[in-house]
């Protein structure tokens, strides 16, 4: 087995991929899924094995590769790079597991297998029985579930006909149906469908009360003694996302320099480089999303940091951590806003990528997770000493 690459090594090797990413970028929204021909070309670079347990033949590298290379593949396309950072924390989430539960997932020649998600914990149930547990449901948004052979699934424990505690469940392709419902106006190459299970059973070692990877030693961390696999799982949830935003956001202020430096204005003939309006908005398209890099970066970094300090991170700071992606999330959106009605009429082409940025950001800052208002408001309830309204903050 050749060694995994490290993370500045993943950096280049996405970079080397975007020429082939904007070609097929229609082709990924007619699709509605990934091409299969991209999915290999993020297995050939070792992308989506970035947070995978070293022991298991990944790169285990820093959190903050969710963001660098998230980012660098999402100025080509941001569906594949939504898919791409759902996926490769998912190999991150898995390391945190009971071993029993990852060697059976990466076993044998399976340790490139993909796995998907959905966490919406009301939208099923669960209950308990002898050896695991009885699931049902159906869940929306599971992205990339078209090459998942796994589905990390939440729902709430039903216990004499009320919920209890939220908990999580892996579960085999064999033992969920695929609801082909994905026709998005954003991300529409992501694939991201409905999942159901009628009545599925979960055995004991394929469940996790959500408290349990709630940040501090996991069951996985046994095994996998790394910081990454005792990080607060849904206190760092939001750069798994936001990273995309950003990436959107680079790959539109390049496009738009690009088509703005020799382009005459349609009316007038004059070179659109010398309107002054229109410098500004690149300049400050570009300033939102430097800020924004740089606080996501400095969040992921803090987090790593914490982590392999030991004892608990106070609430204020997890809380801010929520506060802080989805709030760069909308500085992303913003600078994407500023290039698309500065372009005119050119950008409403579906031949023009900017208009394909446009509504990739808006849908990825469509996300609960990095939703302001939702993030913007727990901040704002923690640091007023009022109890987070989220599980496992």
């Amino acid at each position: 087995m050749s060694p995994a690459p490290d993370l500045a090594e993943m950096k280049r090797r996405a970079l080397a991929l975007l020429p082939r990413l904007r070609e097929r970028a229609a082709e990924t929204e007619t699709l509605r899924r990934i091409p299969d021909a991209t999915i290999a070309d993020l297995h050939a670079a070792g992308l989506f094995r970035m947070l995978q347990p070293q022991r298991v033949g990944g790169s285990e590298a820093p959190y903050r590769a969710l963001v660098d290379v998230g980012a660098i593949v999402a100025r080509a396309c941001g569906s594949t790079a939504w898919v791409l950072t759902n996926l490769a924390s998912h190999h991150w989430m898995l390391g945190m597991w009971p071993k029993q539960a990852q060697d059976e997932i990466w076993g044998g020649d399976a340790a490139d297998v993909l796995i998907g998600s959905v966490f919406a914990f009301p939208a099923g149930r669960a209950r308990k029985t002898s050896g695991g547990w009885r699931l049902k449901g159906r869940w929306p948004f599971s992205s990339g579930i078209d090459p998942s052979r796994w589905n990390i699934i939440g729902a709430l424990v039903e216990e004499n006909g009320a919920t209890a505690e939220p908990r999580i469940f892996i579960v085999p392709q064999k033992d969920y149906t695929v609801i082909d419902n994905w026709h998005a106006a954003g991300l529409a190459g992501t694939g991201s469908k409905d999942v159901a299970i009628v009545d599925a059973f979960v055995p004991e070692h394929r469940s996790l009360p959500v408290n349990a990877i709630a940040g501090g030693p996991t069951p996985g961390s046994a095994i996998n003694h790394g910081a990454l696999y005792r990080l607060p799982t849904f206190s760092v949830f939001p750069f798994i996302l936001s990273g995309v935003a950003l990436g959107i956001a680079q790959g539109a202020i390049a496009d738009f320099a690009d088509s703005m430096r020799a382009r005459a204005a349609t009316y007038t003939g004059k070179r659109v480089s010398e309107l002054a309006t229109l410098q500004l908005r690149l300049a400050e398209a570009a300033a939102l999303a430097d800020a924004a890099e740089t606080l996501m970066l400095a969040d992921c970094d803090e987090a790593m940091r914490l982590t392999e300090a030991g004892g608990d991170i106070p609430p204020e700071t997890r809380a801010r951590w929520r506060r802080d992606g989805a709030y760069t999330t909308q500085m992303c959106v913003k600078a994407v806003d500023l290039l698309f009605t500065g372009a005119g009429g050119n950008a409403i082409y579906l031949t023009h990528p900017l208009q394909r940025a446009w509504r990739d950001v808006h849908a990825a800052a469509a996300h609960v997770v990095v939703n302001w208002d939702a993030a913007g408001t727990l901040y704002g309830r923690v640091a007023l000493g009022l109890a987070a309204d989220v599980p496992a903050l």
